[in-house]
């Protein structure tokens, strides 16, 4: 962002002007207007000193006020005129009787006026009425006058009255001025066409008198002569009745109440703020445009100064994307750099003489008041001033603090401080001294958690700097010793090491770090980087090491207790990895007690460390606010957009431990099955055919191998060697356009761009439409060649390549689109959406930024909608991926502990296959589970997985099951079991439609909106009868079975039962039938036991086993292994159950 005018000359002093008086409710009523409406509160001055003088007199408030002014001398006028009238009614009424009487000794205009005035707006002329009286002179006439006043200050609101007003005051007033012919006299009174207010001023009697207004619920309702239809006026008289109240608001904002952990790089948290509802609030603000009231309090734990030139603190960014006020920054030295736009179009900006103070939590109070800013930091418990700073200018600022948004820490224009966050609040309309602001720390436990770690990760530091510098330079004095020979060297190279060495430790230092003296010692350090950042970092990075080598063992999980000190001591070091290890294992309790404070403590240390599963893990649970984390949206997308940001550049760096995140469910045999290795099956099977020339099988392999996909390690130089054997053997032109990538990019290989670009046009004219967009990169980086450019990405979008979007995008976004002047963010924003749509990442994190900020019209604020991209983009994260490959390997290979732990580990994230799977883990062992996890693992990865946007539908169906049956801790709840059912059959899952068959069946209700929800119309299907044939159907029709399924079995029965019970509606034949039934019965009994009652035996067993048990259940027979009989009598849900077991291979 580029600042505008100087923002680093030094203010200078203000003379300030006393704020104009304010006028009080009754005078600014009383000001009459200045001609029309007036915009304001109050009119002209001349007319406000006119109606002034109308208070003067103490006029009546009953019907009659006699009270007139003469203008002319009474030396100089035989008659006097004057001007009275008489109010019928006291109160306002729609029409109202005003009889006046006056007097003119000369020609002249009688004129008569209804004035008003409302909480917002005086001096409102509601009605105005004049007459002439040019023959009737000196003598007394009376005039009656019906004044119609609006229906909105009338009546109360209606069906057409839907905004009626409340009126403060009512004044009725009445003038003569005399008309003038001929040379003589004034021409300014006495004319029809003349003014009000120039007529008034010429006026040679006036008078006036008050009306009482009726508050808005005490009038009476309007007879309009209209009917209404019936279900509108059904609809009205619902809330005829209901009084509106004014909206609680205060100018009191809450932009954070939760810890933020600020990385110190480019994201942030974004606050928009919303006009008050309260319209005095907004009217107030609106008149502060220019003159700024307004006070920022925050609780901030700094950790360094900014490395860089400056780093965002809070500020304002307008519609236009530049910075506005106010807009506070840290410098390198420790100072706070405030920022401020001018009226006329400059930015102002000041530094404060004092530093911030570093590793302390304190308090920044800043208030504006005017052109006078107050700064002031505050510490401790009973937060002492520690510095304080009063700055004045003489220039006007602009304050609109709604026309934009603020953002708390980094963004895309400036990298954030380095620390955390406490409590922010923003009073809008107030200026306050600290002692006046209210603004705890809140999560005082978790600041104090906080400021205790790192303490004891400075003193580890310490140790571990002082340690290695010995060690190092030790060894440096023992080699400038010894002499050089053969056995001395192989000695150093091949001996052990020496543990003799002797350091000025104290034995209460050694005690109080007994693990991370015992890792020095134990390792080499002749070879960690001689800085001290370098060096501790590498011990760090080594520990952990150790301690995950520990956990990866067969029995793993039995030594969390024994590394928690090493994971400790690793983050500390500034290895972060450390830190989410102690939040998953704090947080879920694995193998050891569960600390919900330490948990977020280690998962804020890995956020602000920019550690990416901690940052995920903040932006998740603050997400779905669980686990203790307030639900935050913005602080959520905060998160995500770090991660979110990092995945595209993870992706191209190729390093570190990452892999392709896959969806791969445990439940999916068939999926297991593919997963490989370098000498697994299916990877020798595609390198033979890769080897013969098989064009799909080198591309496959060549992907696998580049980006470490089905369990294959990433290996870029062996798949370019597949990929340039591909491209130059095979005429494939997907192997040839990704060869001329690597070639371009330089990616394992050499780049050669003439090479590449031939090979790009080549599957180019193959009709490639990722080569046409890559021609239009080339001519875009490489050429400048933007009209040549867009062609081949015009082209390419007709196709369907989302990176062609994107690109168009850019070009509209930077204002270079050939032939388009400036740039266009509409046209930017709807190319970014379409890539989004296509799985884009840089066109999915446009959108999310767009979303968050709310400043295209096209891309209305939806914070919500933000995170969910944002999430999205960040759960491709390769980092992420190699956890969850670790734990897929570890659980194919039967390694039951290492699969626990790092399932967790991605589980803890947000992502919903690793808590499918993880629930799925726990079910196969609940014995594992129970043994070393402290939390309900089934019940809250299900539950956990279902609130996902992607949950798979067997996520509810297991959710149903336990909400039905109950579970452990948790009671039996059949509406949400009837909930989740209802979601499952939503995504198109049969055995969703049969369990809520079943609960039908055992007498449950399906509740309306649930039925809704299904698009089952209860007034076609109002029997229970009518919802199972329709769920049945659904049902078969959604089984991917072509033969018989229980669907319909269960379908068939209750067809047969339905005509069972037609043929069987006459008592008379239900009797006949039953009895000659009961008589056949007893008779073939009889006679199968007299003559052959060991055939049927065997005859029984056969035709049981030639049924399934459910198809039994289904068809109304006794079960050999369940009671259930069918109709009522013994039902106890083992249908349900076996269904469950059986659909593995039915359904799924």
């Amino acid at each position: 962002m580029q600042r505008r005018g100087a923002g680093s000359r030094w203010p200078r002093r203000q003379q300030q002007q006393p704020p104009p008086p304010a006028v009080g409710a009754r005078a600014a009523a009383m000001v009459p207007p200045s001609g029309g409406v007036p915009p304001g509160l109050g009119g002209r001055p001349a007319c406000a000193l006119l109606l002034l003088c109308y208070l003067n007199f103490a006029p009546s408030l009953g019907r009659q006020t006699s009270l007139t002014t003469s203008v002319v001398p009474k030396a100089e006028q035989t008659y006097t005129d004057f001007i009275y009238f008489t109010v019928f009614e006291g109160s306002v009424r729609n029409v109202s009787a005003v009889s006046v009487e006056y007097l003119c000794s000369r020609p002249c205009v009688v004129s008569l006026e209804a004035i008003v005035s409302s909480e917002f707006r005086s001096s409102i002329p509601v009605y105005k009425k004049r007459w002439k009286n040019e023959k009737h002179l000196h003598t007394s006439r009376t005039q009656v006058v019906h004044v119609k006043f609006p229906s909105i200050m009338v009546y109360r609101d209606d069906y057409f009255i839907r905004h009626s007003i409340s009126v403060s005051a009512v004044i009725l007033r009445a003038w003569i001025t005399h008309t003038y012919g001929g040379g003589g006299g004034s021409s300014g009174g006495g004319d029809l066409n003349v003014k009000w207010e120039a007529d008034l001023l010429h006026a040679v009697a006036k008078n006036y008198t008050l009306l009482k207004a009726i508050p808005p619920f005490e009038r009476p309702f309007k007879d309009h002569q209209v009917c209404l239809e019936w279900n509108m006026g059904y609809i009205w008289n619902l809330q005829a009745n209901r009084i509106p109240q004014c909206p609680l608001e205060d100018d009191v904002v809450t932009l954070l109440d939760f810890p933020y952990a600020s990385s110190g790089e480019n994201t942030g948290i974004v606050k928009k703020l919303p006009k008050f509802q309260n319209r005095e609030l907004e009217a107030t603000r609106r008149q502060r445009l220019d003159y700024p009231v307004f006070t920022v309090s925050m609780w901030l734990y700094l950790l360094h100064y900014c490395k860089s030139n400056l780093c965002g603190i809070l500020y304002f960014v307008d519609s236009n994307e530049m910075y506005g006020t106010p807009s506070v920054f840290l410098t390198e030295e420790g100072h706070l750099h405030i920022q401020m736009h001018l009226i006329r179009g400059e930015d102002l900006a000041v530094k404060t003489k004092f530093t911030l103070p570093l590793k302390e939590w304190f308090r920044l109070d800043i208030s504006f008041s005017g052109g006078q800013i107050a700064v002031t930091t505050s510490t401790g418990r009973d937060l002492q001033s520690y510095h304080n700073q009063t700055i004045s200018f003489r220039e006007d600022f602009h304050y609109n603090d709604t026309a934009g948004y603020f953002i708390i820490g980094g963004s895309r224009y400036v990298a954030g401080v380095e620390g955390f966050f406490g409590p922010l609040k923003y009073y809008r309309l107030r200026s306050l001294p600290p002692e006046q602001i209210f603004n705890p720390l809140l999560e005082k436990q978790l600041a104090e958690q906080i400021a205790l770690y790192h303490e004891r990760c400075a003193e580890v530091q310490d140790i571990v700097s002082a340690y290695v510098s010995t060690v190092q330079l030790g060894d440096q004095n023992q080699e400038a010793c010894d002499p050089r020979n053969a056995y001395l060297d192989l000695k150093h190279r091949y001996g052990r090491l020496s543990t003799c060495r002797a350091f000025p430790w104290e034995k209460e230092l050694k005690d109080k770090h007994p693990s991370l003296f015992q890792a020095l010692l134990e390792m080499d350090l002749l070879t960690v980087p001689r800085s001290r950042d370098g060096c501790v970092l590498e011990v760090g990075g080594r520990i952990f090491e150790k301690a995950v080598k520990r956990l990866s063992s067969a029995d793993g999980l039995q030594h969390v207790m024994s590394v928690v000190p090493l994971l400790m001591d690793s983050s500390c070091c500034g290895y972060h990895k450390a830190s989410y290890y102690l939040t998953v294992f704090y947080e879920t309790g694995l193998n050891m007690p569960r600390d919900p404070l330490q948990g977020m403590l280690y998962s804020l240390v890995g956020g602000q460390g920019s550690e990416r599963l901690s940052s995920m893990n903040l932006g998740y649970k603050h997400y779905q606010g669980v686990d203790g984390y307030p639900l935050d949206w913005e602080l959520s997308y905060a998160y995500y957009s770090n991660i979110a940001t990092k995945t595209p550049l993870d992706q191209h760096t190729l390093q570190g431990d990452q892999a392709y995140v896959e969806t791969i469910r445990l439940k999916d045999d068939e999926t297991l099955k593919v997963q490989t290795k370098e000498d697994g099956d299916v990877f020798m099977w595609l390198k033979h055919e890769a080897t013969r020339g098989n064009a799909a099988a080198q591309q496959r392999l060549a992907q696998m191998l580049f980006w470490g996909q089905q369990g294959v390690a990433k290996n870029p130089e062996a798949a370019i060697e597949w990929y340039a054997k591909g491209a130059l053997e095979t005429e494939d032109p997907a192997l040839i356009y990704d060869y001329a990538i690597v070639l371009f990019k330089g990616q394992g290989v050499k780049k050669n761009r003439q090479l590449a670009l031939e090979l790009m046009k080549k599957a180019a004219s193959k009709g490639l439409h990722q080569a046409v967009n890559g021609l239009g990169w080339y001519y875009h980086k490489f050429k400048k060649n933007y009209a040549k450019a867009a062609k081949y990405w015009l082209r390419a979008e007709e196709m369907g390549n989302p990176d062609a979007s994107y690109n168009l995008g850019v070009l509209y976004l930077d204002g270079i689109f050939p032939g388009v002047p400036g740039r266009n963010q509409t046209l930017a924003g709807e190319y970014f959406h379409k890539a989004a749509q296509g799985g884009h990442i840089e066109g999915t994190l446009w959108c999310s930024l767009y979303y968050i900020t709310g400043n295209l019209e096209t891309f209305p604020r939806d914070p919500e909608k933000a995170v969910v991209w944002a999430k999205h983009v960040a759960e491709k994260n390769g980092y992420l991926g190699h956890v969850i490959r670790r734990g897929l390997n570890a659980y194919l290979e039967g390694s039951w502990h290492e699969a626990l732990l790092y399932y967790v580990l991605a589980a803890e994230t947000g992502i919903e296959v690793s808590q499918t799977n993880l629930a799925h883990i726990c079910e196969e062992r609940p014995d594992l589970a129970g043994r070393y996890l402290s939390i309900n693992c089934v019940w809250r990865y299900y539950n956990l997985s279902v609130f996902q946007i992607d949950a798979p539908s067997f996520a509810y169906l297991k959710m149903g099951d336990l909400y039905y049956y109950g579970h452990q801790n948790q009671s039996q709840d059949l509406e949400l079991s009837v909930q989740m059912y209802a979601q499952a059959a939503l995504d198109g899952d049969s055995q969703g439609f049969f369990n809520l068959a079943l609960l039908i069946e055992e007498g449950a209700i399906i509740p309306h909106h649930i039925l809704d929800f299904l698009e089952i119309d209860p007034a076609l299907h109002s029997s229970n009868i009518s919802i199972l044939r329709e769920l049945y159907e659904r049902c078969w029709n959604h089984s991917s079975e072509e033969s018989f399924s229980p669907c319909s079995l269960a379908w068939l029965y209750l067809h047969l039962r339905l005509l069972w019970s037609t043929v069987l509606h006459s008592a008379l034949i239900y009797f006949l039938g039953t009895f000659v039934l009961s008589v056949l019965i007893a008779w073939t009994v009889q006679y199968f036991q007299s003559v052959s009652g060991k055939e049927l035996y065997k005859a029984n067993i056969k035709k049981e086993d030639s049924f399934s048990p459910q198809s039994c259940c289904v068809l109304g027979c006794s079960c050999t292994r369940s009671s259930c009989l069918w109709g009522g009598r013994c039902h106890n849900r083992w249908v349900k159950r076996n269904y469950k077991i059986i659909g593995k291979n039915l359904f799924y």
